[in-house]
């Protein structure tokens, strides 16, 4: 699909600069203090083996909160979330700065989960790699000869610690409760996880799309499991074209693994700084994070732009 007009002219946004406290920012999101919500942007800075590269991606940021907004209307039914608002005419007046069309959304303040949430419903990336030396994946024992990107006989849960530098590390479900000292806590977060993956593997398949693996972070918003941050974008999960799909290879997906591995082709030795990505990459990533708003969604990428402004 063509970038459109709007998105091909928008300059790239790697910092917002906001009359509200900075809470925190992140490798992608900027989050800031709005009274009884947070006021949370995604900017077009990308991340990869851990380190944001000086190189944005024009349009990245709102396809992440876009296609968040959308699985957080698919999935109420499911689990609460914290999205409050999205559309600029829905913020207070002094929050409704055209530069954060798209990509800012109003959300509820909640008490974070310190684990990161993922399900596996295919064998591939860091859980292959496990597989390969122990026959398991975070505990979990598989069957013997499993092919790269094979579907799991079922989805798993597989827990990783939130690590506030350097890399989270793979744990069972075991020490997940341990972490939490709530075991009660961590079988409804696996309950939960594994039925929101349920739901958004079936809808893509729908559309012609695999959704291999995916990662939630969680909270506790007036002690109600609530899930937070951003869900099912292709920066927190592993979207691949059925069509293309072959087990024993690794599927072109629908996200960051373009910029990947032109990353790995120049001999960077993966610490920061990271490479400038020349404009073939910068057009190419842009495209497949938009192609994957609109296979998922049904609907153009300029279309939310527009309703959300």
């Amino acid at each position: 699909m063509g970038l459109g007009y709007a998105a091909a002219m928008s300059p790239a946004i790697t910092d917002i600069q906001l009359d509200l406290p900075r809470i925190a920012s992140g490798k992608v999101r900027e989050m800031f203090d709005a009274g009884d919500h947070i006021l949370m942007v995604a900017t077009d800075r990308i991340s990869v083996f851990d380190v944001v590269l000086p190189t944005p991606i024009p349009s990245k940021g709102a396809v992440l909160a876009g296609l968040s907004q959308f699985w957080f209307d698919r999935t109420r039914s499911i689990v609460a979330n914290h999205l409050v608002a999205w559309k600029l005419s829905e913020f207070p007046p002094e929050m409704r700065s055209p530069e954060l069309a798209g990509r800012a959304q109003l959300v509820r303040k909640a008490e974070m989960i310190p684990l990161e949430c993922i399900v596996r419903g295919y064998i591939t990336g860091s859980g292959w790699s496990d597989y390969r030396k122990t026959g398991e994946v975070c505990g979990h024992k598989l069957p013997a000869g499993l092919l790269e990107a094979q579907q799991l006989p079922e989805p798993l849960f597989t827990p990783s610690t939130k690590a506030l530098t350097g890399h989270d590390e793979n744990i069972s479900v075991d020490q997940a409760k341990e972490v939490l000292g709530d075991a009660g806590l961590v079988d409804r977060i696996a309950d939960v996880a594994i039925r929101l993956y349920e739901h958004a593997r079936d809808y893509a398949a729908s559309r012609g799309i695999i959704l291999a693996d995916t990662k939630y972070e969680f909270g506790l918003v007036d002690g109600e499991l609530t899930v937070c941050d951003e869900l099912f974008t292709p920066d927190s999960s592993r979207y691949w074209p059925a069509d293309e799909w072959v087990p024993g290879s690794n599927p072109p997906s629908f996200d960051k693994q373009y910029v990947r591995d032109y990353a790995s082709s120049v001999g960077w030795d993966k610490t920061d700084p990271g490479p400038e990505l020349p404009d073939e990459v910068v057009q190419g990533t842009t495209a497949r994070y938009r192609e994957a708003y609109e296979r998922v969604t049904g609907s153009t990428f300029d279309s939310y732009m527009k309703d959300a402004s």
